[in-house]
């Protein structure tokens, strides 16, 4: 059964790139835990580049949460800086590129994109 962490990661995996990382270079590691352990991704990122994977080891940047509080961020129910700030979520080593991550989160399920609210709005006019 799949829950919104694994769609997040998987999602990114079939992207490869984004512009919104190019200049981003480095490992994160994301250790979730729940009631049967830790599930663990890691999103290597090479100027936008990026490869998601399950891997374990080390990483510049590790971000620990519990897989619920991050279900919640990346469908749009939270944000990554209230958690942090709820201390949902930490992180060890370069926090630049986690700060950064927050690029690829989602926005409040009711959002709209920039540029679709405005080719909507020319079409009203």
């Amino acid at each position: 059964m799949s829950n919104p962490t694994t769609s997040f990661f998987e999602g990114l995996g079939r992207r490869g790139h984004e512009a919104l990382l190019e200049e981003a270079t480095g490992t994160i590691r994301f250790d979730l835990t729940h009631e049967q352990g830790i599930d663990r991704w890691v999103l290597a990122i090479e100027r936008g580049d990026f490869r998601v994977s399950r891997d374990e080891g080390e990483a510049d940047c590790v971000v620990h949460s519990s897989r619920a509080a991050f279900d919640r961020i990346v469908s749009g129910q939270s944000q990554i800086y209230s958690a942090w700030v709820r201390n949902e979520l930490r992180t060890e080593g370069d926090v630049r590129l986690a700060r950064l991550v927050q690029r690829l989160m989602p926005g409040p399920p009711e959002a709209h994109h920039p540029r679709d609210f405005v080719r909507e709005r020319r079409r009203a006019a």
